[in-house]
């Protein structure tokens, strides 16, 4: 079999850990954003501090941080990565309604973090349903995406727009 263009594929065809020990540790950062959808009722009860289990946003972003930082026991494939910094973002949105999430992750590694950046917003979106569920059961989790990527042999990376979607962070 030739060797796959796919970089977690073997020339087999079998899924293994790349081997990143031939490269030189760079500076990397990557930017994530998702989103949760939900009532104005709904949100205005987080907003007005009235969800049943206590400061939400404050949660979510811990939870946004410490997933980040576990990635690699989340995701099979995943290196290790000594992360220099992560930060959890979560804005109220009243168009949506709900809330806009993003992760910037930074690290100095032969890898990249945007699988980090989006578990960190993937977390941080679960953990903000699961402390809102009581008052709605039909948020949305969705929009989750990589914004922005810097360093490494691919180079940097911009999302582009494809449809419609100005109103995201």
């Amino acid at each position: 079999m030739t060797s796959s263009p796919l970089s977690h594929l073997n020339a087999a065809g079998e899924a293994h850990m790349v081997d990143v020990s031939g490269k030189t540790a760079t500076t990397r950062e990557a930017i994530a954003a998702g989103s949760l959808a939900m009532s104005a009722t709904t949100l205005e009860a987080v907003e007005g501090g009235n969800a049943p289990k206590g400061d939400v946003l404050a949660t979510a972003r811990i939870a946004g941080i410490m997933a980040a930082k576990q990635t690699a026991n989340l995701v099979p494939l995943c290196h290790p990565l000594p992360i220099s910094s992560v930060t959890v973002e979560i804005e109220a949105d009243r168009t949506l309604p709900g809330y806009r999430i993003q992760a910037r992750v930074k690290t100095k590694a032969e890898t990249g973090v945007e699988m980090e950046a989006l578990t960190a917003v993937s977390i941080a979106a679960l953990t903000l349903y699961d402390m809102t569920k009581a008052l709605e059961k039909s948020m949305t989790i969705g929009d989750i995406r990589l914004l922005h990527k810097t360093g490494g042999k691919s180079g940097d990376y911009e999302y582009v727009e494809r449809h419609s979607d100005s109103s995201r962070m």
